[in-house]
Protein backbone atom coordinates (compact mmCIF):
# COMPACT_ATOMS: atom_id res chain seq x y z
CA UNK A 1 0.00 0.00 0.00
CA UNK A 2 1.16 3.83 -0.74
CA UNK A 3 2.51 5.46 2.38
CA UNK A 4 0.37 7.92 4.26
CA UNK A 5 0.79 11.69 5.10
CA UNK A 6 4.34 11.97 6.26
CA UNK A 7 2.60 15.64 7.58
CA UNK A 8 0.38 13.75 10.03
CA UNK A 9 2.42 10.90 10.64
CA UNK A 10 5.08 13.00 11.87
CA UNK A 11 2.48 14.71 14.25
CA UNK A 12 3.07 13.95 17.88
CA UNK A 13 -0.61 12.84 19.92
CA UNK A 14 -1.91 15.35 21.96
CA UNK A 15 -0.26 16.13 25.61
CA UNK A 16 -2.88 16.44 27.21
CA UNK A 17 -5.21 13.47 25.73
CA UNK A 18 -2.46 11.15 26.44
CA UNK A 19 -2.47 11.71 30.71
CA UNK A 20 -6.31 12.01 30.63
CA UNK A 21 -6.58 8.53 28.60
CA UNK A 22 -4.46 6.93 30.88
CA UNK A 23 -6.20 7.80 33.94
CA UNK A 24 -9.32 6.99 32.84
CA UNK A 25 -8.00 3.32 33.46
CA UNK A 26 -7.43 4.02 36.87
CA UNK A 27 -9.50 3.97 39.85
CA UNK A 28 -9.73 6.81 42.43
CA UNK A 29 -8.10 9.60 40.28
CA UNK A 30 -8.38 13.07 41.07
CA UNK A 31 -8.09 14.71 36.98
CA UNK A 32 -6.58 17.98 36.74
CA UNK A 33 -6.02 17.07 32.98
CA UNK A 34 -8.46 18.01 30.80
CA UNK A 35 -10.18 21.95 30.34
CA UNK A 36 -13.14 21.26 31.10
CA UNK A 37 -16.12 23.46 33.07
CA UNK A 38 -17.28 21.23 35.48
CA UNK A 39 -20.70 22.86 35.36
CA UNK A 40 -23.41 21.43 33.54
CA UNK A 41 -25.01 23.24 30.36
CA UNK A 42 -27.89 25.25 32.09
CA UNK A 43 -31.09 23.72 31.90
CA UNK A 44 -32.76 26.30 29.55
CA UNK A 45 -30.26 25.95 27.08
CA UNK A 46 -30.64 22.31 26.96
CA UNK A 47 -34.68 23.09 26.56
CA UNK A 48 -33.96 25.32 23.27
CA UNK A 49 -32.36 22.34 21.63
CA UNK A 50 -34.99 20.24 22.69
CA UNK A 51 -37.73 22.22 21.87
CA UNK A 52 -35.95 22.99 18.00
CA UNK A 53 -35.95 18.90 17.81
CA UNK A 54 -39.71 18.45 18.83
CA UNK A 55 -40.54 21.26 16.39
CA UNK A 56 -38.46 19.74 13.41
CA UNK A 57 -35.73 21.75 12.79
CA UNK A 58 -33.23 19.00 11.72
CA UNK A 59 -32.42 20.50 8.06
CA UNK A 60 -29.23 22.36 7.38
CA UNK A 61 -28.80 26.03 8.08
CA UNK A 62 -27.12 28.00 6.05
CA UNK A 63 -23.50 27.70 5.88
CA UNK A 64 -22.54 30.35 8.10
CA UNK A 65 -25.37 29.48 10.53
CA UNK A 66 -29.01 30.68 11.57
CA UNK A 67 -29.10 34.53 10.95
CA UNK A 68 -31.12 34.67 14.37
CA UNK A 69 -27.90 33.04 16.06
CA UNK A 70 -25.30 35.46 14.11
CA UNK A 71 -27.47 38.25 14.58
CA UNK A 72 -27.21 37.54 18.68
CA UNK A 73 -23.95 37.39 18.63
CA UNK A 74 -23.13 40.84 16.62
CA UNK A 75 -25.19 42.13 19.89
CA UNK A 76 -23.26 40.06 22.38
CA UNK A 77 -19.72 41.65 20.71
CA UNK A 78 -21.07 45.03 20.37
CA UNK A 79 -22.36 44.78 24.20
CA UNK A 80 -19.91 43.12 25.89
CA UNK A 81 -16.52 43.80 23.70
CA UNK A 82 -17.34 47.18 21.86
CA UNK A 83 -17.06 46.24 18.63
CA UNK A 84 -19.25 45.97 15.76
CA UNK A 85 -19.87 43.45 13.26
CA UNK A 86 -22.00 42.55 10.26
CA UNK A 87 -23.81 39.42 11.03
CA UNK A 88 -24.43 38.35 7.23
CA UNK A 89 -20.79 38.94 6.37
CA UNK A 90 -18.29 39.31 8.98
CA UNK A 91 -19.47 36.47 11.02
CA UNK A 92 -19.57 32.64 10.68
CA UNK A 93 -20.91 29.99 13.51
CA UNK A 94 -18.26 26.62 13.38
CA UNK A 95 -18.09 23.55 15.04
CA UNK A 96 -16.30 24.61 17.76
CA UNK A 97 -13.33 27.49 18.62
CA UNK A 98 -10.98 24.87 17.28
CA UNK A 99 -12.54 24.46 13.23
CA UNK A 100 -12.83 28.58 13.81
CA UNK A 101 -9.06 28.21 13.60
CA UNK A 102 -8.40 25.57 11.44
CA UNK A 103 -11.03 27.57 8.58
CA UNK A 104 -8.47 30.71 9.52
CA UNK A 105 -5.27 29.30 9.17
CA UNK A 106 -6.32 27.69 5.91
CA UNK A 107 -7.36 31.11 4.34
CA UNK A 108 -4.73 32.69 5.55
CA UNK A 109 -1.62 31.09 4.86
CA UNK A 110 0.21 30.02 1.94
CA UNK A 111 3.12 27.46 1.71
CA UNK A 112 6.32 28.29 4.14
CA UNK A 113 4.37 31.14 5.88
CA UNK A 114 5.39 32.27 9.28
CA UNK A 115 2.91 32.50 12.55
CA UNK A 116 4.09 33.74 15.25
CA UNK A 117 2.82 31.60 18.11
CA UNK A 118 2.67 32.59 21.80
CA UNK A 119 4.04 30.06 23.82
CA UNK A 120 3.20 28.00 25.88
CA UNK A 121 0.72 27.84 23.52
CA UNK A 122 -2.44 25.28 23.62
CA UNK A 123 -1.77 22.38 21.70
CA UNK A 124 -3.58 22.48 18.67
CA UNK A 125 -2.01 25.29 17.52
CA UNK A 126 1.11 24.33 15.84
CA UNK A 127 -0.46 21.36 13.90
CA UNK A 128 -3.28 23.22 12.82
CA UNK A 129 -1.08 26.21 11.22
CA UNK A 130 1.61 23.26 9.67
CA UNK A 131 -1.68 21.39 7.73
CA UNK A 132 -2.77 24.57 6.30
CA UNK A 133 1.24 24.64 4.90
CA UNK A 134 2.20 27.46 7.64
CA UNK A 135 5.49 27.59 9.67
CA UNK A 136 5.67 27.83 13.65
CA UNK A 137 7.80 30.67 14.89
CA UNK A 138 7.48 30.11 18.66
CA UNK A 139 7.79 33.29 21.36
CA UNK A 140 8.31 32.61 24.45
CA UNK A 141 6.35 34.14 27.58
CA UNK A 142 8.51 34.10 30.12
CA UNK A 143 7.36 33.47 34.02
CA UNK A 144 9.29 36.50 35.61
CA UNK A 145 7.15 38.49 33.55
CA UNK A 146 3.52 36.37 34.54
CA UNK A 147 4.03 34.85 31.04
CA UNK A 148 2.69 38.20 29.51
CA UNK A 149 4.18 38.58 25.73
CA UNK A 150 7.36 40.88 25.54
CA UNK A 151 6.62 43.24 22.41
CA UNK A 152 10.58 43.05 22.02
CA UNK A 153 10.60 39.16 21.65
CA UNK A 154 7.90 39.55 19.21
CA UNK A 155 9.65 41.71 16.40
CA UNK A 156 12.87 39.46 16.79
CA UNK A 157 11.60 37.02 14.80
CA UNK A 158 9.39 38.81 12.43
CA UNK A 159 10.57 38.27 8.96
CA UNK A 160 9.49 38.68 5.77
CA UNK A 161 7.52 35.34 5.83
CA UNK A 162 6.11 36.73 8.68
CA UNK A 163 2.14 36.23 7.89
CA UNK A 164 0.16 36.55 11.40
CA UNK A 165 0.17 36.78 14.77
CA UNK A 166 -1.96 33.77 17.02
CA UNK A 167 -2.48 35.29 20.57
CA UNK A 168 -4.88 33.60 23.34
CA UNK A 169 -4.99 35.52 26.25
CA UNK A 170 -6.24 34.52 28.83
CA UNK A 171 -3.71 31.97 28.23
CA UNK A 172 -4.09 28.74 27.90
CA UNK A 173 -1.77 26.98 29.76
CA UNK A 174 -0.45 29.99 32.38
CA UNK A 175 -4.11 31.45 32.67
CA UNK A 176 -2.04 34.95 32.05
CA UNK A 177 -3.35 38.01 30.98
CA UNK A 178 -2.76 41.21 29.20
CA UNK A 179 -4.17 44.49 29.35
CA UNK A 180 -5.39 47.32 27.02
CA UNK A 181 -2.01 49.04 26.92
CA UNK A 182 0.12 45.72 27.59
CA UNK A 183 -1.74 44.76 23.66
CA UNK A 184 -1.33 47.89 22.34
CA UNK A 185 1.92 47.29 21.96
CA UNK A 186 1.91 44.22 19.84
CA UNK A 187 -1.03 46.07 17.58
CA UNK A 188 1.92 48.47 16.83
CA UNK A 189 3.94 45.28 15.44
CA UNK A 190 0.76 44.32 13.24
CA UNK A 191 0.45 47.62 11.67
CA UNK A 192 4.16 48.33 11.71
CA UNK A 193 4.59 44.71 9.47
CA UNK A 194 1.07 44.36 7.66
CA UNK A 195 0.51 41.41 9.88
CA UNK A 196 -3.00 39.54 10.58
CA UNK A 197 -3.59 38.84 14.11
CA UNK A 198 -6.20 35.82 15.19
CA UNK A 199 -7.30 36.58 18.49
CA UNK A 200 -8.50 33.23 20.61
CA UNK A 201 -10.68 34.99 23.02
CA UNK A 202 -12.65 31.61 24.52
CA UNK A 203 -11.53 32.83 28.10
CA UNK A 204 -12.86 36.21 27.38
CA UNK A 205 -15.27 35.87 30.03
CA UNK A 206 -13.19 34.40 32.32
CA UNK A 207 -10.85 37.55 33.61
CA UNK A 208 -10.55 38.50 37.32
CA UNK A 209 -8.55 41.11 37.72
CA UNK A 210 -8.57 43.23 35.04
CA UNK A 211 -10.84 43.66 32.41
CA UNK A 212 -10.93 41.75 29.21
CA UNK A 213 -9.77 43.64 25.84
CA UNK A 214 -10.27 42.15 22.91
CA UNK A 215 -7.75 42.68 20.02
CA UNK A 216 -10.00 43.97 17.53
CA UNK A 217 -10.83 46.86 19.44
CA UNK A 218 -7.05 48.21 19.64
CA UNK A 219 -6.32 51.39 17.08
CA UNK A 220 -6.46 50.20 13.34
CA UNK A 221 -7.22 46.32 14.87
CA UNK A 222 -10.56 45.34 13.58
CA UNK A 223 -9.71 45.25 9.59
CA UNK A 224 -7.01 42.75 10.05
CA UNK A 225 -8.08 40.31 13.19
CA UNK A 226 -9.77 37.58 13.23
CA UNK A 227 -11.76 37.14 16.52
CA UNK A 228 -11.80 32.93 17.78
CA UNK A 229 -14.55 32.31 20.06
CA UNK A 230 -17.17 30.14 21.67
CA UNK A 231 -19.20 28.69 23.83
CA UNK A 232 -17.55 25.64 25.60
CA UNK A 233 -15.80 27.84 28.48
CA UNK A 234 -17.89 30.50 29.86
CA UNK A 235 -21.38 28.82 29.04
CA UNK A 236 -20.51 25.11 29.74
CA UNK A 237 -21.15 23.50 26.66
CA UNK A 238 -17.75 21.81 25.66
CA UNK A 239 -19.85 18.62 24.07
CA UNK A 240 -21.48 20.46 21.64
CA UNK A 241 -19.00 21.89 20.18
CA UNK A 242 -19.87 25.34 18.90
CA UNK A 243 -17.82 28.08 17.68
CA UNK A 244 -17.55 31.31 16.16
CA UNK A 245 -15.52 33.78 14.46
CA UNK A 246 -15.63 37.43 13.94
CA UNK A 247 -13.76 38.96 11.18
CA UNK A 248 -13.46 41.70 8.12
CA UNK A 249 -15.80 40.33 4.97
CA UNK A 250 -12.29 40.18 2.49
CA UNK A 251 -11.42 36.99 5.08
CA UNK A 252 -14.64 35.85 6.10
CA UNK A 253 -15.71 35.45 2.52
CA UNK A 254 -12.77 33.05 1.94
CA UNK A 255 -13.10 31.39 5.63
CA UNK A 256 -16.79 30.32 4.57
CA UNK A 257 -15.45 28.38 1.37
CA UNK A 258 -13.30 26.42 3.56
CA UNK A 259 -16.48 25.38 6.11
CA UNK A 260 -18.84 25.26 3.39
CA UNK A 261 -16.38 22.42 1.74
CA UNK A 262 -15.37 20.70 5.12
CA UNK A 263 -17.94 20.87 7.16
CA UNK A 264 -21.00 22.74 5.67
CA UNK A 265 -22.59 24.29 8.49
CA UNK A 266 -22.39 23.75 12.58
CA UNK A 267 -24.93 21.12 13.89
CA UNK A 268 -28.79 23.23 13.73
CA UNK A 269 -30.04 21.48 17.11
CA UNK A 270 -26.34 22.67 18.63
CA UNK A 271 -26.96 26.32 17.06
CA UNK A 272 -30.38 27.01 19.06
CA UNK A 273 -28.82 26.13 21.99
CA UNK A 274 -25.96 28.36 21.65
CA UNK A 275 -28.90 31.32 21.00
CA UNK A 276 -30.81 30.79 24.00
CA UNK A 277 -27.38 30.52 25.63
CA UNK A 278 -26.30 34.16 24.52
CA UNK A 279 -29.75 35.42 24.94
CA UNK A 280 -29.49 34.14 29.09
CA UNK A 281 -26.08 34.90 29.78
CA UNK A 282 -26.34 37.49 32.11
CA UNK A 283 -28.37 34.78 34.32
CA UNK A 284 -25.50 32.32 34.32
CA UNK A 285 -22.26 33.51 33.42
CA UNK A 286 -21.69 35.96 36.57
CA UNK A 287 -21.94 33.06 39.31
CA UNK A 288 -19.26 30.56 37.11
CA UNK A 289 -17.22 33.21 37.13
CA UNK A 290 -17.69 33.99 40.63
CA UNK A 291 -17.31 30.50 41.48
CA UNK A 292 -14.13 30.06 39.18
CA UNK A 293 -12.75 33.43 41.31
CA UNK A 294 -13.37 31.68 44.65
CA UNK A 295 -11.67 28.27 43.47
CA UNK A 296 -8.97 30.06 41.76
CA UNK A 297 -7.82 32.02 45.23
CA UNK A 298 -7.66 28.63 47.21
CA UNK A 299 -6.03 26.78 44.56
CA UNK A 300 -3.19 29.03 44.04
CA UNK A 301 -2.27 29.47 47.77
CA UNK A 302 -2.92 25.86 48.08
CA UNK A 303 -0.40 25.02 45.59
CA UNK A 304 2.50 27.71 47.03
CA UNK A 305 2.02 26.19 50.40
CA UNK A 306 2.60 22.68 48.92
CA UNK A 307 5.69 23.72 47.48
CA UNK A 308 4.96 24.39 43.80
CA UNK A 309 5.88 27.96 42.93
CA UNK A 310 2.84 29.47 41.35
CA UNK A 311 2.24 32.80 39.96
CA UNK A 312 -1.78 34.08 39.98
CA UNK A 313 -3.46 33.32 37.05
CA UNK A 314 -5.70 36.27 36.07
CA UNK A 315 -8.19 34.79 33.93
CA UNK A 316 -9.44 30.98 32.44
CA UNK A 317 -9.12 28.08 35.18
CA UNK A 318 -5.99 26.86 34.80
CA UNK A 319 -3.08 26.85 36.96
CA UNK A 320 1.02 26.38 36.11
CA UNK A 321 2.53 25.73 38.85
CA UNK A 322 6.75 25.38 38.58
CA UNK A 323 8.08 21.79 39.21
CA UNK A 324 11.91 22.95 38.34
CA UNK A 325 13.36 22.41 42.06
CA UNK A 326 11.98 18.77 41.99
CA UNK A 327 14.61 17.75 39.58
CA UNK A 328 12.42 16.03 37.38
CA UNK A 329 10.75 16.98 33.78
CA UNK A 330 7.40 17.80 33.70
CA UNK A 331 6.70 14.70 32.20
CA UNK A 332 7.98 12.62 34.69
CA UNK A 333 6.47 14.74 37.61
CA UNK A 334 3.12 14.49 36.09
CA UNK A 335 3.51 10.66 35.72
CA UNK A 336 4.67 10.22 39.16
CA UNK A 337 1.78 12.33 40.70
CA UNK A 338 -0.17 10.23 38.64
CA UNK A 339 0.73 6.62 39.34
CA UNK A 340 1.95 7.52 42.88
CA UNK A 341 -0.55 9.76 44.12
CA UNK A 342 -3.52 9.26 41.69
CA UNK A 343 -3.63 13.28 40.40
CA UNK A 344 -3.51 13.99 36.94
CA UNK A 345 -1.99 17.20 35.95
CA UNK A 346 -0.57 17.55 32.21
CA UNK A 347 3.11 18.12 31.66
CA UNK A 348 4.09 21.58 30.31
CA UNK A 349 6.11 20.55 27.65
CA UNK A 350 2.47 19.61 25.97
CA UNK A 351 2.42 23.45 25.45
CA UNK A 352 5.65 24.05 23.57
CA UNK A 353 9.59 23.80 24.96
CA UNK A 354 9.33 27.43 27.22
CA UNK A 355 6.27 24.94 29.53
CA UNK A 356 9.07 22.93 30.08
CA UNK A 357 9.64 22.74 34.18
CA UNK A 358 6.20 23.50 34.74
CA UNK A 359 3.01 21.71 34.79
CA UNK A 360 -1.12 23.02 34.20
CA UNK A 361 -3.86 21.78 36.85
CA UNK A 362 -7.18 23.06 35.53
CA UNK A 363 -9.17 24.04 38.65
CA UNK A 364 -12.25 23.46 36.62
CA UNK A 365 -13.80 21.47 39.08
CA UNK A 366 -15.06 21.03 42.59
CA UNK A 367 -14.01 22.59 45.50
CA UNK A 368 -13.82 19.21 47.49
CA UNK A 369 -12.17 17.75 44.16
CA UNK A 370 -9.29 20.61 44.84
CA UNK A 371 -8.74 20.41 48.21
CA UNK A 372 -8.18 16.36 48.22
CA UNK A 373 -5.68 16.77 45.55
CA UNK A 374 -3.74 19.27 47.40
CA UNK A 375 -3.72 16.94 50.40
CA UNK A 376 -2.19 14.61 47.73
CA UNK A 377 0.11 16.89 46.00
CA UNK A 378 1.35 17.60 49.64
CA UNK A 379 2.43 14.65 50.25
CA UNK A 380 3.31 13.67 47.13
CA UNK A 381 5.92 16.77 47.26
CA UNK A 382 7.18 16.12 50.73
CA UNK A 383 9.95 13.00 49.16
CA UNK A 384 11.77 16.15 47.68
CA UNK A 385 11.50 18.08 50.76
CA UNK A 386 13.56 15.63 52.46
CA UNK A 387 16.04 14.87 49.37
CA UNK A 388 16.79 18.53 49.55
CA UNK A 389 17.52 18.47 53.22
CA UNK A 390 19.54 15.28 52.56
CA UNK A 391 21.23 17.21 49.77
CA UNK A 392 22.18 20.28 52.39
CA UNK A 393 24.11 18.02 54.38
CA UNK A 394 25.99 16.31 51.61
Amino acid sequence: MKSLSNQVVSMKPSGIRRFFDLAQTMENVVSLGVGEPDFITPWNVREASYAALEQGYTAYSANAGLIELREEIAIYMKERFSVEYDPTTELIVTTGASQALDIAFRSLLNPGDEVIVVEPAFVSYGPLIEMAGGKVVPVACRPENGFRLDRDDVERVITERTKAILLCFPSNPTGATMNGDELAQIAELATKYDLWVVSDEIYAELCYDEAFTSFATLHDMRDRTIVINGFSKAFAMTGWRLGFTCAPEVVTREMLKVHQYGMMCAPTLVQFGGLEALRSRHQHVPNMVKSYRQRRNYFIQALNEAGLPTHVPGGAFYAFPSIRHTGLTSEEFAERLLLEERVAVVPGNAFGESGEGFVRASYATSLEQLQEAIRRIHRFMQQFEVAAVKDSHS
